[in-house]
């Protein structure tokens, strides 16, 4: 589950910082959660389909 994360970090939003520290790590992840649209998620963030549900 974690290496899709990591290869979507470095090839989109992330991609032109090191990912050398956790704080950078925990930048890409928000980022994915927040602010990355998902095709499997209808082109919705995993927040927005998460609010949705609730």
């Amino acid at each position: 589950m974690v290496e899709p994360v990591i290869r979507t970090i470095k090839a989109q939003g992330i991609h032109r910082q090191r990912l050398d520290s956790i704080q950078a790590m925990g930048e890409g992840i928000s980022f994915c959660n927040t602010r990355r649209p998902h095709q499997a998620l209808d082109m919705k963030t995993p927040a927005e389909a998460f609010a949705s549900e609730a």
